[in-house]
């Protein structure tokens, strides 16, 4: 159901994306649409400032034709001026002053209509580039309108391809949803048969588990009453009562012991570094050793502090030694555990070390008192100091009384009684957690005390260091207490437990019967090994359990089966019966019609022979024939009265005894021999065929896993080539809308040169006007002289 739905989710959330897509799509073709309208608006602009350009270059070809023209005429002005400079040369005397007058102003136009011609000029040589350049642009623009009107083709042809894959992916996804949908009915039918059978098996497991309750109870009862070996007159023959082996008691035991092994071998680091860097403190502060001699006070201490490792080391390896005492083939009680004795004497000669170096601390921590440059605040924190290590010694010596109570039974028997045990554990516990708090007072109380006295002017760094190092041992310290001490407390109830008894009783185990269990598990499990070595090996839980399920389903939809193979079964015997029935009618049938068809043979050939012969013999052979017809009837007429019973290896048969029948009887039974063992070739081959059924139903139905195994893995391509379908029409749309911002920009650079071009027209229009304008007024100035 869970695969259905997920189905479902991934198909509506295909079906959003193709909506998505669609109308991204539907955008898309939009502005192809618009661009394409754009593109054709362009070329219309185009040609339109095509056909204004050519007007132009006509009105420039005219302006020059008129240009030249105006040149011609200025040079026969010329010309005429000349020639009446010369006729005023003689004639100078009369008019010297006008003449001269107007040459000034001749060449006044002259040098005007220089410039103009070579502004002109420039003006022709400055359109000409300009125009030079609009055409190449234009050319530009076209090839890159092409190209684009390309890649908008190929984005056309390629969504339009997307599309049809995702008709085609939400066709067969759809189908998929329609077959998914009608295995899920299947399915919600089986599991509502399946949630009856479990209600079935629920109520069957209550009154099993009621009746075995019951039965439990009833034999534990019957165990505590009578099984019990109690001699009330000799009490050393109650040992027999042998308690059975807890193997997971062991399992655990040893679980716990290699736990407790780490967190000591943690707090004995933890200690060895506290007091390697205490006794170098020692040597620095408050005289440092390596200036000028400690006090004989520091220096024993020293001493004390430098032997440390041989008093915490000890608890380690007594750890070691316990935890590889506890195995799964021993007996882990207070009685049997002898390792716990040595791990509470070295624990015992730990904290002697403790209370022997305490007096040593504290003068240590008075000298550092009276220091002159010890502020009230140090003076403060050293008492502080001085109230935690004595707390943290006498927290050492409860533990070692409770550890050396708890290792007391396994030296001494019927030392301390079980309610008594537990106290223990639980004050250990107790203990445990009030030595974590006293060492991180402590720690809190260092950090504070380091703190001040890093304002001190006198301050080194290697006192700083050896501080540091100090406080980073008190605080792995600290983390190593409190992690024993929450898993003391963890394991408090399995502490306190009685993990093995005698039956029958509360009292402690003791190692005699320790010693009898581990031989009796040593006999019971070299009984196992020659057990399993005579029988085959079992079936494992797991697979039991499978094949018990599949056993169960198959035998619920066999019950069906065998119904219909029992009905069908007997139809087709009923049919057998029927079909054997009318066969050997047939074949008597058949005997019948051979043995008459003989019989009228040789009468035939009787008559024939009697025909032949002389004619007298005629009514002979007549008179025979009739004689012969009514032998026949006559011996069918008693027939038709009498039956009788024929029995053979086959059967039994009814039949009406003729003569020809009693000869037959071994022809008949080999005949119907024939028929059987005909039929049972008949048998076996569709017992054959239905078996190479059986075999291709069966490599169908592995085929059609290995298809849904591998349609499965192509509806997950199909999403990931879904998903990078969407990458690259995300990807398509920006660089769609990247082209149109760059066609905006193109246009509105060409509209801006087009604006500008138009621009130095109209000013080139205004000066050829103005040009114009003069040259008239020269010509009519010159037509008026």
């Amino acid at each position: 159901m869970a695969n259905v739905t997920d189905l479902q989710t991934k198909y509506s959330k295909l079906a959003q994306e193709y909506s998505k897509l669609r109308a991204q799509n539907q955008v898309l073709k939009k502005g192809v649409v618009d661009e394409q309208a754009n593109s054709a608006s362009f070329k219309e602009q185009l040609k339109q400032r095509d056909q204004s350009l050519r007007k132009q270059e006509q009105e420039m070809d005219s302006l020059s034709f008129r240009n030249q023209q105006l040149a011609k005429r200025v040079e026969l002005l010329q010309e005429e001026l000349a020639v009446s400079e010369a006729k005023g040369k003689k004639g100078k005397s009369k008019v010297d002053s006008p003449s001269q007058h107007g040459l000034e102003t001749q060449s006044v136009f002259d040098e005007d209509l220089q410039k103009k011609i070579e502004e002109n000029e420039r003006l022709h040589i400055q359109f000409y580039e300009a125009d030079e350049q609009h055409r190449r642009q234009e050319a530009e623009l076209m090839t890159r309108l092409q190209e684009l009107e390309k890649e908008s083709e190929q984005h056309q042809a390629v969504v339009d391809g997307l599309t049809a894959k995702y008709m085609e992916t939400i066709g067969r996804l759809q189908s998929d949803k329609a077959r998914l949908e009608v295995k899920a009915q299947t399915l919600e039918r089986e599991s509502k048969e399946c949630r009856m059978r479990t209600e079935e098996c629920q109520q069957q497991l209550r009154r099993c588990q009621s009746e075995l309750n019951r039965q439990v109870k009833q034999s534990s009862s019957v165990i505590q009453e009578k099984v019990p070996f109690n001699d009330t007159k000799f009490g050393d023959y109650n040992s027999l009562n042998v308690p059975p082996h807890n193997r997971r008691h062991q399992l655990k035991a040893r679980d716990l012991s290699g736990q407790a092994l780490s967190f000591i071998q943690d707090l004995v680091a933890a200690l060895l570094n506290f007091h390697s860097y205490t006794e170098q403190r020692v040597h620095i502060y408050p005289l440092d050793s390596s200036i000028e001699p400690i006090s004989p006070l520091n220096q024993k201490f020293s001493q004390y502090l430098h032997e440390n490792a041989a008093y915490v080391r000890p608890l380690e390896d007594s750890c070691l030694q316990l935890h590889q005492s506890i195995t799964e083939d021993t007996v882990t009680v207070l009685e049997t555990v002898v390792k716990l004795k040595s791990f509470a004497d070295n624990f015992s000669s730990y904290t002697h070390f403790l209370q022997k170096i305490l007096p040593y601390q504290l003068k240590s921590l008075e000298e550092e008192c009276d220091t002159p440059l010890c502020t009230a605040a140090l003076t403060a924190k050293n008492q502080e100091l001085q109230r935690d290590m004595k707390r943290v010694t006498s927290v050492f010596e409860k533990l070692q009384s409770y550890i050396y109570l708890l290792a007391l039974p396994s030296v001494r028997q019927d030392a301390m009684p079980q309610s008594s045990t537990s106290a223990v554990f639980t004050q250990l516990a107790a203990c445990l957690h009030s030595l974590h708090d006293a060492i991180k007072e402590m720690s809190k109380h260092y950090n504070q005390k380091a703190g001040l006295e890093q304002d001190l002017p006198t301050i080194t760094q290697k006192l700083c260091t050896t501080t540091e190092c100090l406080l980073g041992s008190l605080g792995s310290l600290t983390s190593s207490t409190g992690k024993i001490a929450t898993f003391f407390s963890n394991n408090l109830d399995f502490f306190t437990s009685s993990g093995y008894s005698p039956r029958g009783s509360t009292v402690p185990l003791n190692p005699l019967q320790a010693e009898s269990m581990l031989a009796n598990k040593k006999k019971a499990a070299a009984y196992i090994h020659a057990i399993k070595k005579a029988r085959p090996q079992s079936v494992p839980y797991k697979e039991a359990l499978s094949n018990r399920r599949i056993l169960t389903s198959s035998t619920e939809s066999r019950e069906g089966l065998t119904q219909q193979v029992h009905q069908s079964q007997e139809k087709i015997a009923r049919l057998e019966q029927e079909k054997e029935h009318w066969l050997l009618e047939a074949q008597l049938g058949k005997v019948r019609l051979e043995k008459e068809n003989q019989r009228i043979a040789d009468l035939e050939t009787q008559l024939a022979a009697a025909l032949r012969g002389s004619p007298h013999s005629q009514p002979a052979a007549a008179s025979t024939l009739a004689q012969s017809h009514e032998e026949v009837e006559n011996e069918q007429k008693p027939a038709g009265r009498e039956t009788t019973l024929c029995t053979s290896l086959v059967g039994m048969l009814c039949t009406t005894p003729t003569v020809e029948h009693m000869g037959d009887e071994e022809s008949r039974e080999k005949l119907i021999k024939t028929h059987y063992m005909a039929r049972v070739g008949e048998l076996t081959t569709q017992l054959q065929i239905s078996d190479s059924k059986a075999v291709h139903f069966h490599s169908e139905c592995r085929a059609l896993a290995k298809r849904l195994a591998i349609a499965e893995k192509s509806r997950e391509t199909l999403s990931e080539e879904v998903k990078l379908a969407n990458q690259n029409i995300t990807r398509l749309q920006d660089e769609l809308a990247t082209t149109k911002r760059s066609y905006e920009d193109q246009l509105s650079m060409m509209s801006d040169h087009l604006c500008s071009m138009n621009e130095t027209l109209s000013k080139q229009r205004e000066e050829i006007d103005t040009l114009k304008l003069g040259s008239k007024g020269n010509a009519k100035k010159n037509k008026g002289r």
